[in-house]
């Protein structure tokens, strides 16, 4: 009876000492999470007010330090504890998502403010040819990039990928396999001047000194695009479910028609959006293009001979040696990079529209 009587329950009219305890003793959501971001503004606003003028830095910092102490306080008060701790580890994450996404805003704005100076017409139908103070355009710029950058892709993308589908359907995990795998790991942080004198290099056996094309600027390119393009793909393929090969093998499809019409169309959305960001990586490389490529005031269509200017290469030479007026060479020097941003968002547009026209019907 003594026994029974200790493990008898609590009465039911007993209430927690504190109302904060509970799991739902208050909310925070809403109103009161606005109040709390428009706080933290203002007092972000006036921490510049003794010194005269805006300080952005400080205005940035102290606004995140007073949001993540002020929900956490706040929280503490209205709502339990654990809320509290909930919301404060919600504010360092939103915090740090808006600190890494601030400078990404400042560039692209920056790029499209001075870049705007010099987005006509003029500069994108004429070239530097007999052009010295203002006037001028980055014609043969863009068509430089375009044929580079497409000689590139069509070398890098069928070895990428390749590679990738060797590594996760036939390589496993033997020797030859690992030894791939640790290459492509070294081949990602090759740095892009190394790779520009390989094919500098390369050509000069072939074609004696001097040598300047843009095949050897798509070569440099290849060797820093194709390690991005196998790891990309390799990812993608490996989260195609094993059940769906299994599937296929049991129906009797050999494993190369699997891999065509199963694997592959299942990872063609991911597949190629790591090509898009493969082409991003090297689209802006200049150091590469300055030593294989060259510069030239010109439009060369002949990717096998000659020289050929890139917009990267375009930017570097109007910025770092401007003509008289400076005013005009910086001008088409953000132009032009406003130029490249331009195409980078274009390419990524026809990416996420093509893996949504090439998804196999059923896939989220």
């Amino acid at each position: 009876m003594t026994l029974a009587a200790e493990h008898q329950p609590e009465s039911d009219t007993e209430s927690p000492t504190n109302d904060n305890d509970r799991i739902t003793s208050g909310s925070l959501a809403g109103r009161g999470m606005f109040a709390i971001v428009g706080a933290s503004f203002v007092i972000g606003a006036l921490s510049w007010l003794p010194s005269g003028s805006i300080n952005w830095a400080r205005w940035v910092i102290v606004t995140l330090l007073v949001y993540v102490a002020g929900t956490y306080a706040v929280a503490r008060i209205v709502e339990s504890p654990r809320q509290a701790t909930d919301r404060l580890a919600t504010a360092i994450v939103t915090s740090a998502f808006a600190l890494v996404l601030l400078p990404l805003i400042s560039v692209v704005w920056t790029v499209v403010d001075k870049g705007s100076n010099r987005f006509d017409w003029q500069f994108y139908s004429e070239t530097m040819r007999g052009v010295v103070g203002e006037g001028g355009g980055a014609y043969h710029g863009i068509v430089g990039t375009l044929i580079i950058t497409g000689l590139t892709t069509l070398f890098a993308v069928p070895f990428g990928l390749f590679t990738a589908i060797y590594l996760v359907e036939y390589g496993g995990n033997g020797r030859f396999a690992r030894a791939v795998t640790g290459l492509v790991d070294v081949m990602t942080g090759i740095p892009s001047i190394v790779a520009g004198l390989f094919a500098y290099a390369l050509f000069v056996l072939i074609d004696g000194p001097g040598h300047r094309s843009g095949l050897a600027g798509a070569i440099a390119l290849t060797l820093l695009m194709t390690p991005v393009v196998v790891r990309a793909s390799e990812e993608m393929l490996r989260l195609v479910p094993n059940e769906l090969r299994e599937a296929s093998y049991a129906l009797g499809v050999p494993k190369w028609k699997t891999i065509a019409k199963i694997v592959l169309p299942t990872a063609i959305a991911g597949i190629l959006t790591g090509v898009v960001l493969a082409i991003a990586r090297v689209i802006g490389e200049t150091a590469p293009l300055l030593v294989t490529a060259g510069l030239a005031q010109g439009t060369n269509w002949n990717p096998l001979d000659g020289r050929m200017t890139t917009l990267p290469v375009y930017t570097y030479q109007a910025y770092k040696f401007p003509t008289l007026p400076p005013s005009a060479s910086i001008d088409r020097a953000w132009a032009a990079a406003l130029t490249l941003v331009i195409i980078v968002a274009v390419l990524f547009t026809t990416a996420r529209i093509l893996s949504s026209i090439l998804k196999p019907q059923g896939l989220k």
